[in-house]
């Protein structure tokens, strides 16, 4: 029986140890894909307009276009979502 309790023991500790582990490597995977993310929009965003990331006004200039747009992004996601949940999702077979 405490053969059962030590195994019992070692295995909470070792599956412990790998939701931790797993935790960060989640958190990493986030980083990344929003790191990729922002780089990849901000691409898109500043490639029509030219914009002085050197001064102040420039960088806020560019702040109030990326946060607009990110704005309308999810905006415009937020509509799609709800069209999509009003249309009749039901099986219509006949025949």
């Amino acid at each position: 029986m405490s053969l059962f309790i030590l195994a019992a023991v070692i295995i909470v500790i070792w599956v412990l140890i790998e939701v931790k582990r797993m935790k960060h490597k989640l958190f990493a995977i986030f980083l990344i894909g929003l790191i990729i993310f922002s780089y990849v929009s901000m691409s898109v965003v500043f490639s029509e307009t030219e914009i002085n990331f050197k001064t102040i006004p420039g960088a806020i200039s560019a702040g109030k276009i990326y946060f607009s747009w990110l704005g309308s992004l999810f905006g415009n996601m937020k509509s799609i979502t709800s069209h999509a949940i009003s249309l009749d999702w039901t099986n219509n077979t006949e025949g």
